[in-house]
């Protein structure tokens, strides 16, 4: 069988500051936290939910420590259950917040930002979590894509074995058996994401009731990450189901019980009460 591409080898760091190395990873998570940014610095994001620049950008220091925290808490108890190496943990305390070692959960940063989200809100009552996700979750699929790329780049997160092979997967120099031919899941999980946007943009310019757009794309990506958890290499299974489909499956649930809820609702919100000058701006596009 002829393969069409062979493991590419590119070095996980991007490029070095003097002694400082800069990691790929760290640039996609750059990049998803700058794509959400501009979203909602739109003039017409910042005057639907009432805050200016200098709010968003609070927010994103908010998110972000949501992120560092249940992302990387989430994955300590999967790699746990996975090679249960509790012990290796409890020998080195300084491995439990090593992100400069990689290892990211995405359902565990997920459910840091909804928190970090909760916080937020306390200090804009004005501003609804419906709307602020709404904003939020628009171009999130960009910087979620780029991530999957960056894990094929890292060579981890591989596919399963081929059976039978197909032209296009690929021998993964980390992988278990590194002679064997393996689905590149991170690349279909980032194909995925990425079809999401043009999705999310037309429903979001649809000017659907609050919550519709973030509700949706959380129904999406529950789908999504179960079907293409087929063809990734489980850290673990539970009744048939790997890990990440365990946690991707309530997500249909969850998101469509909160669509049903927001479609009932039927609310759409322009503009949230005690926006200042700078949020003010005509809508745009």
């Amino acid at each position: 069988m002829q393969h069409w591409f062979t493991y590419p080898n590119i070095d996980p760091v991007a490029f070095r500051l003097g002694p400082l190395a800069v990691h790929w990873y760290g640039l996609s998570y750059l990049f998803g936290f700058i794509c959400v940014f501009l979203w909602m610095n739109r003039p017409a994001g910042r005057r639907r939910m009432g805050l200016s620049t200098d709010n968003i950008q609070d927010f994103l220091i908010y998110a972000l420590v949501g992120v560092l925290i249940g992302g990387r808490t989430l994955f300590v108890i999967a790699d746990v259950i996975t090679n249960h190496n509790f012990g290796d943990y409890l020998a080195h305390p300084l491995d439990f917040i090593a992100i400069w070692k990689g290892g990211m959960a995405f359902h565990g940063a997920l459910v840091g930002v909804i928190v970090a989200i909760f916080l937020f809100l306390r200090k804009h009552p004005g501003l609804t979590f419906n709307v602020l996700a709404d904003e939020v979750v628009v171009l999130l699929p960009l910087g979620i894509a780029t991530t999957r790329v960056v894990n094929f780049i890292n060579d981890e997160l591989w596919g399963k074995v081929c059976d039978p092979d197909h032209p296009w997967c690929i021998q993964f120099p980390a992988a278990p058996d590194a002679t064997a031919y393996r689905h590149p899941s991170q690349i279909y999980e980032g194909i995925l994401d990425i079809l999401a946007v043009p999705l999310l943009l037309w429903l979001y310019r649809r000017r659907p009731a609050d919550g519709v757009v973030a509700w949706t794309w959380f129904i999406y990506y529950g789908i999504t990450r179960t079907v293409a958890e087929i063809w990734r290499e489980p850290g673990f299974t539970v009744i048939g189901l790997s890990g990440g489909q365990l946690v991707a499956l309530p997500m249909v649930f969850i998101g469509a019980y909160l669509l049903y809820v927001a479609l009932r609702n039927g609310r759409h919100t322009e503009a949230t009460p005690g926006a200042d000058a700078a949020t003010a701006a005509p809508l745009s596009p």
